[in-house]
């Protein structure tokens, strides 16, 4: 039997908690009614289900339950949020503001605004990742209707300051998004201290099941107004059609309740593995941290590495670890990370790099064994990369002189 590698993916997806599990079956085969179905108890037994789970992410993140609109996952709610806004406040304005480290969730549905005869606006970060807010006041016109920040980024963990954007957004009154699809669970998220209008949430980012997310939409102070992107019977309060996917929204729930209850804990255990992991990687030279070193989610590591090739990096680490170089959702293509280049890296610093996504499963054992992989990986490509030089170089060159 072949022993799986370590899995340190955590930011592309977290493997479904057994607990989590637990809690949806029973919603598969004996729950199985469905929550539109308000005549008999199996519809009955599907509400309150519902209805509990939009009481546990409101609380999540201090809102009510009348404003959590559900979505197959933090894609469509990101599509619901900027498309929305943009169609329901086109006669305000046609100006959104957004950032380029942005996930390509929300850069596309900019882009496909662009397309329309919207303008966007893409801010610059900084070299530790972080936007520059007084640049954001620079941008803000007066037909600005929508800035959409994230709340932590998905390649290199780095965490907005929230609550100072989304006071300058509604001291100029624009609408406030954040993709906090990374975020909820693992951070403190507060949409009234915060300010914050809309904020896209996904479950299978915390140990809960793919295909489902959620959208917090603001109803007073400002109420905010949305062009639903998908129509069909008018659920979701006419937002968002479709039959609610009871077992997954359960799911979403003890997702979450399981992350609230263990954040303190599990921030400090991870912040201890991440550390770990830097410190005993750093020993190398030519070894660069992306993002900020404090402002990031506990459980990321994202370096760039001097004078290796990025694809022969992974292919050697594949082995003993699971790992990735940027996004899941952009891994396929063969452009460097946007991000990365974002940050002021070449190309070629921006393919050698490796985003470790450490998670509720893994142990000190682990890390420990990771690191002294991947760092004779490193050594062993430089080490080649050497000899293939030396190799290359006429003979004479290699001879010294008198």
């Amino acid at each position: 039997m072949s022993i799986r590698p370590i899995y340190l993916d955590c930011h592309a997806t977290t493997p479904v908690d057994e607990r989590v599990l637990a809690a949806m079956l029973p919603y598969f085969t004996e729950n199985f009614g469905n929550p539109s179905s308000i005549s008999h108890v199996y519809g009955w037994e599907a509400e309150a289900a519902v209805k509990q789970t939009r009481e546990i992410l409101a609380a999540a993140i201090n809102a009510t339950p009348e404003e959590i609109v559900f979505t197959s996952g933090a894609t469509e709610a990101n599509n619901l949020a900027i498309k929305g806004v943009a169609e329901a406040y086109f006669k305000k304005g046609q100006h959104i503001i957004t950032v380029a480290t942005e996930h390509s969730a929300v850069i596309d549905p900019c882009n496909y605004l662009k397309s329309l005869g919207f303008e966007i606006t893409i801010l610059p970060v900084q070299k530790d990742g972080l936007i520059d807010l007084t640049e954001l006041k620079k941008a803000f016109r007066p037909e600005t209707i929508l800035v959409s920040v994230m709340a932590a980024n998905n390649e290199i963990g780095v965490l907005q300051p929230l609550a100072e954007i989304g006071e300058i957004c509604h001291e100029h009154n624009i609408i406030f998004h954040t993709d906090a699809a990374q975020a909820i669970g693992k951070i403190p998220l507060d949409v009234q201290a915060m300010k914050i209008d809309l904020m896209s949430l996904t479950a299978h980012k915390v140990y809960g099941p793919k295909g489902i997310g959620a959208l917090y939409v603001r109803r007073r102070n400002p109420r905010v107004q949305l062009a639903p992107q998908q129509h069909g019977g008018g659920h979701e309060r006419g937002m968002r059609s479709g039959t609610l996917y009871t077992p997954q929204i359960v799911g979403f729930r003890k997702a979450v309740e399981i992350a609230l209850a263990e954040q303190a804990t599990e921030t400090q255990r991870l912040t201890q593995l991440r550390q770990s992991l830097w410190e005993q990687m750093k020993q190398i030279e030519g070894i660069h941290l992306n993002g900020h070193p404090q402002q990031r989610l506990a459980g990321n590591l994202n370096i760039s590495v001097e004078g290796v090739d990025g694809a022969a990096l992974l292919l050697g680490l594949q082995p003993v670890m699971a790992v990735s170089s940027g996004s899941a959702c952009s891994s396929a293509t063969t452009a460097p990370s946007h991000v990365l280049t974002a940050l002021g890296h070449s190309e070629q610093l921006a393919y050698a790099s490796v985003r470790f996504g450490i998670g509720r499963f893994n142990t000190q054992e682990e890390i420990d064994r990771v690191a002294r992989h991947a760092i004779a990986t490193i050594q062993s490509l430089r080490k080649t990369s050497f000899m293939d030089s030396r190799a290359e170089k006429p003979q004479s060159d290699l001879i010294p002189a008198d």
